[in-house]
């Protein structure tokens, strides 16, 4: 897949969470969407860019398999994040193993849509 001209196909730091305060404050706002393989959790962030947060655990496998499903999750999610409302930190945590590129991209598509709509409603007053 090219880029449009003036348009960078990147995932820089700026687009990744990395501090466990972030990853606490998507947790706490309480707004998910899970499917049997996978749980988006999302929270609005005020920044106007969509960040990504990965926490693959142990059962996703020894070092080399969360790495690879890592990779592949990062990659679902900067190919379609143009798909995504921007300004929500969304934090992705996968239950399986054996990720396949095909099966991240389509289950993120459906999954944090969900998720960052559910964010919206707990942050809409009532």
């Amino acid at each position: 897949m090219t880029a449009s001209p003036g348009h960078r196909a990147t995932f820089g730091r700026g687009q990744r969470l990395r501090r466990g305060a972030d990853f606490r404050a998507v947790y706490a706002a309480r707004a998910r969407a899970a499917d049997a393989r996978l749980v988006a959790y999302a929270r609005a962030n005020g920044l106007g860019v969509t960040r990504l947060g990965l926490s693959v655990g142990r059962r996703c496998g020894g070092s080399v398999q969360r790495n690879r499903t890592k990779r592949l999750l990062r990659e679902a999610f900067r190919q379609a994040r143009h798909a995504f409302p921007a300004g929500y930190d969304v934090v992705l945590v996968p239950l399986g193993r054996d990720w396949t590129f095909d099966e991240a991209d389509r289950r993120l598509r459906a999954l944090v849509p969900e998720a960052v709509r559910r964010a919206e409603k707990k942050a809409a007053p009532s």
